[in-house]
């Protein structure tokens, strides 16, 4: 299952769940995230401000992406 997920841009790569330490993709991240009500940081990545964040609740996303 290489290059399961290419478009990962987590650079917490100490992180055991980040694709770049196993072969099982953004899944086991996904359910962390889900099972904690939040968002990948790979998602956040994408937002204008990405690096100022602490907290990936599904709110503070939400927050990101609207500009609030």
């Amino acid at each position: 299952m290489k290059n399961l997920s290419p478009f990962c841009t987590c650079t917490d790569t100490q992180c055991p769940l980040n694709p770049a330490n196993h072969e099982n993709g953004c899944a086991p991240c996904v359910a962390k995230n889900l099972r904690e009500r939040e968002i990948p940081s790979c998602f956040f990545n994408k937002t204008d401000g990405a690096a100022s964040h602490s907290v990936f609740s599904f709110e503070e996303f939400a927050k990101s992406v609207t500009g609030r």
